[in-house]
């Protein structure tokens, strides 16, 4: 027996995941501002540098975060939330006809 997913739940859970990063990047963009600004202490070592240099490249992995999304929501089989659409707009028993 088939499961039968809903493509409408799963884009919509895609959407609130989206949705919370597009919150999160303007306190990402700080962040990384801040351990910017960080790296010019005067007489940081350069161990601490390195620190900095790779919080920053962490922060930087939200661009992987939105493809990941992406990737999410292309892998919803194409037409499959129109026609889930389609169907609930008429209710959820199936025609005899």
């Amino acid at each position: 027996m088939a499961i039968k997913w809903s493509a409408v739940s799963v884009s919509e859970a895609i959407d609130k995941v989206e949705q919370q990063v597009t919150l999160a990047e303007p306190f990402l963009a700080e962040a990384k501002a801040k351990a910017r600004e960080a790296r010019g202490i005067p007489s940081l070592p350069l161990y601490m540098n390195d620190r900095f240099v790779r919080l920053i490249g962490q922060i930087e992995r939200i661009d992987t975060i939105k493809s990941a999304i992406e990737s999410a929501r292309n892998a919803i089989p194409g037409g499959t939330i129109e026609e889930e659409q389609r169907s609930t707009k008429h209710g959820l028993t199936q025609s005899l006809i």
